[in-house]
């Protein structure tokens, strides 16, 4: 249950993010000043920590979407759904240990990105 549910709320976060992405992107060819303002508020930490978030969600939504792929096509995965689901937990694990620490010390250096 914990998987469908996480998956459903990763989807919908994902498309919310689209959603503002394009139309904070679709600024520039209204007012490229109004897109520089806007590209500006985001950066700070809770952006930083808003990024982190949204990477998140794309690896969990990703991995689980492969396993749900398995889950549909080989009998071997529906017998496996648990073991299977541990394993994209494992996964998103190591992806945000691997992206976490790295982007929130270039977003909080000084001088950072943020």
């Amino acid at each position: 249950m914990w998987s469908w549910v996480l998956h459903r709320i990763t989807g919908i976060a994902i498309f919310f993010f689209l959603l503002v992405h394009v139309l904070d992107t679709a600024l520039i060819r209204v007012s490229p000043e109004a897109y520089d303002a806007v590209i500006g508020t985001y950066k700070n930490w809770v952006m930083a920590l808003g990024e982190v978030a949204l990477v998140g969600a794309i690896a969990y939504h990703a991995y689980n979407g492969l396993r749900i792929i398995a889950v549909d096509l080989w009998s071997w995965a529906t017998r496996h759904q648990r073991q299977l689901w541990w394993g994209v937990l494992g996964l998103w694990v190591v992806t945000m240990l691997g992206f976490a620490p790295r982007h929130l010390m270039l977003a909080f250096a000084p001088g950072g990105g943020h």
